[in-house]
């Protein structure tokens, strides 16, 4: 069955998936009235909203929040996202460094490789605006 996607106001892409059965009543449709149903209930402020095969739509959601209309990825949302994920991964391992830092430096031992490691994990963002793929987005990771 067809799907209906549209632009939000945020920018955002949806994807509306049309239901054969409705509840409560759990009534069967055509696959043309479930269609109607769905467009008919499209918020309104909907911005260009059509249909698409089932078959048009990423099966790979890794930049789902990067899909544009045409649902390609918009390469420097990805960008973004790819930098979001890795600050989520790196803040832990930074956390633990700090703890280490400060017992090094309670205990008067050599913080250098400390240091270090602190700081590659702070550059790690600055590789993702060196990446011309999604796949190399994708394989980016602070380990």
């Amino acid at each position: 069955m067809r799907k209906i996607i549209f632009i939000r106001a945020d920018g955002g892409v949806s994807v509306v998936h049309p239901a054969l059965n409705t509840l409560p009543k759990l009534e069967s449709v055509t696959e043309a009235e479930a269609e109607q149903r769905a467009w008919d209930k499209l918020p309104t402020d909907a911005i260009n909203p059509r249909f698409v095969n089932d078959a048009d739509i990423p099966s790979d959601r890794t930049f789902r929040n990067a899909w544009t209309h045409d649902l390609t990825v918009d390469f420097p949302k990805a960008q973004v996202l790819t930098k979001d994920r890795l600050r989520i991964d790196r803040k832990p391992l930074l956390e633990a460094q700090d703890v280490l830092f400060q017992r090094a430096l309670e205990t008067g031992q050599d913080a250098t490789a400390i240091v270090k490691e602190k700081q590659r994990l702070r550059d790690v963002t600055k590789l993702v605006d060196t990446a011309t793929t999604l796949d190399a987005l994708k394989n980016m990771g602070v380990a």
